[in-house]
């Protein structure tokens, strides 16, 4: 009996794209919902921990880390601003950038976002193992490494 090489039908629903971005619209909204009886959303409690970590301190920087257009970077940073989370300060090296910096109280809300945001792994993983959340971790470094080689070759 001859077996067909027609290629299986494209199916979105079990598409490993829709597959992750549907995790990732899942996980947003459900660390939105922890986030919000601190008044911030998830993108912006991202750019607290970012700061936080000290690798980053400009909004460039994080734009292109969070693959956010700079329009809405520098919204999200207003809103931050505003809320005296982050302030602005001038880069003696570079006149025409800005450096970012947690206030005090930015710093003491970035410090309770790491159980905010493990509270919400654990709800949206509930069930997987030590080991598969760490080969699920090794294959998504590996398809981002592979995004990057990728992008480094054009």
């Amino acid at each position: 009996m001859p077996t067909s090489s027609a290629p299986a039908p494209y199916v979105v629903e079990e598409s490993i794209g829709y597959l992750l971005g549907r995790t990732r619209a899942q996980l947003a909204k459900s660390l939105d919902d922890a986030l919000s009886s601190h008044g911030i959303t998830h993108a912006q409690g991202s750019i607290l921990l970012m700061l936080m970590s000290g690798h980053f301190d400009t909004a460039s920087q994080l734009a292109r880390e969070l693959y956010i257009d700079a329009a809405a970077m520098t919204r999200m940073v207003d809103r931050l601003v505003k809320r005296a989370l982050v302030i602005r300060l001038p880069n003696g090296a570079d006149r025409r950038t800005l450096m970012l910096q947690l206030t005090s109280e930015g710093s003491a809300l970035a410090e309770q976002l790491p159980a905010i945001y493990l509270g919400a792994r654990e709800r949206n993983f509930a069930g997987l193992s030590v080991e598969e959340m760490g080969f699920l971790r090794s294959l998504l470094r590996r398809v981002l490494l592979n995004g990057e080689v990728a992008e480094s070759s054009r």
